[in-house]
């Protein structure tokens, strides 16, 4: 609750958390990169997801639409578990739903919106929770948070913290080095 929205914020918008099984008996998330000319967040790993629309019942309801326009995920294969609480996100005064699913029966993705998303990935678990492949994230405006580097994606920011609150609660975290600590790439400080 302390990342609760306050009553002002100006955009409203749901991220899918898409946990499924991967080729390997383990399990993996389905993350985006945001292609490089965006006005905000340009080139940064998220998850599928975007604004509530007018039609949008729920947040559910927002996340599987975003992620069927962006990525073509067919949401039939989809068992929602949940909406998380809702996150604000100062720096863009947005409000952030994050849905958590797992994927019954996957279906081909790839980039349907190429204007919004540069690429999609399924990125395993395995190799998300591998101490390696962790840091803490800094910035020269004095953010911390944890990062990851996996399959050429670079996961700060909203994403890695709901990543590793997803990855701790589900008690699959492994102990890394939090004093392995590295400044966000020059390209995100634009």
């Amino acid at each position: 609750t302390r990342f609760a929205p306050p009553d002002d914020v100006a955009r409203v918008s749901a991220v899918l958390i898409l946990v499924g099984p991967d080729e390997r008996g383990g399990e993996d998330i389905i993350l985006t990169e945001r292609t490089a000319h965006l006005r905000s967040h340009a080139g940064q790993v998220s998850f599928p997801g975007g604004g509530v629309e007018p039609q949008d019942v729920t947040f559910t309801d927002t996340a599987l639409r975003e992620a069927n326009e962006e990525i073509g995920l067919v949401p039939e294969g989809i068992h929602v578990m949940g909406e998380l609480q809702p996150v604000a996100l100062p720096v863009t005064n947005y409000e952030v739903c994050p849905v958590l699913a797992w994927w019954n029966v996957p279906s081909d993705i790839s980039v349907l919106d190429p204007v919004e998303v540069a690429r999609v990935a399924r990125i395993s678990v395995r190799d998300l929770v591998d101490p390696a492949n962790r840091h803490t994230v800094t910035h020269p405006r004095g953010f911390k948070g944890p990062g990851f580097e996996v399959d050429g994606f670079y996961i700060w920011g909203f994403t890695a913290f709901v990543l590793d609150a997803v990855l701790t609660t589900g008690g699959v975290a492994r102990s890394w080095n939090r004093d392995d600590e590295r400044q966000v790439p020059d390209r995100f400080l634009s």
